[in-house]
């Protein structure tokens, strides 16, 4: 777990979404009839979804050779499913020469701020924020200069999300309690 700077604060990345291009055609048909870690309706969803075990991750295929790869907690992580999405097309014949180019498309982080927050409070005097207790007990508050969006919960544990990289997770959080610290 990586710790922020200050004590009682801190965020792990728990998801990283990413896509990619493997640059060639996919035979999803075949891909589902041949590997058991499949599901694809294409009456319902034009991608195919294949679950991979370690790293524990998914992806969805689409037959242009487009993937979006989610679950994994690191780049080595998402790297490592790219791969055995590449072996697992060689099964059926399908070579991929190149090396893929990965593009983060959004980081969820959860931790915690290290003080108790009083939503009802936070939700008058921060900007950009949605509070509805009665329909979820978290606060969402956007930080649009670090295109972060926070849940933030009354115990002080966090979610962000929006974010493209850690160092910007990190950068997120200095900001939100910052933030929160001027309302206090």
């Amino acid at each position: 777990m990586k710790k922020a700077k200050d004590t009682g604060k801190e965020i792990t990345v728990v998801n990283i979404v990413v896509s990619t291009s493997l640059k060639h055609d996919i035979p999803l048909e075949k891909m589902a009839a041949t590997l058991s870690n499949t599901e694809y309706n294409p009456e319902q969803f034009p991608g195919l979804v294949i679950r991979i075990k370690e790293p524990k991750t998914s992806a969805l295929i689409f037959s242009s050779g487009k993937v979006v790869c989610t679950g994994a907690r690191s780049m080595d992580k998402v790297e490592e499913s790219i791969k055995k999405i590449i072996k697992s097309l060689e099964k059926i014949g399908i070579k991929i020469t190149i090396k893929p180019e990965i593009k983060i498309q959004n980081i969820v982080a959860s931790g915690k701020v290290g003080m108790d927050l009083n939503l009802n409070t936070l939700a008058m005097k921060l900007d950009n924020t949605e509070y509805e207790p009665e329909q979820f007990p978290g606060l969402v508050y956007k930080l649009p200069e670090c295109k972060a969006t926070f849940l933030l919960f009354s115990n002080g544990k966090v979610v962000c999300t929006g974010t493209k990289s850690e160092e910007e997770v990190h950068i997120a959080l200095d900001k939100l309690i910052e933030n929160l610290k001027k309302v206090r």
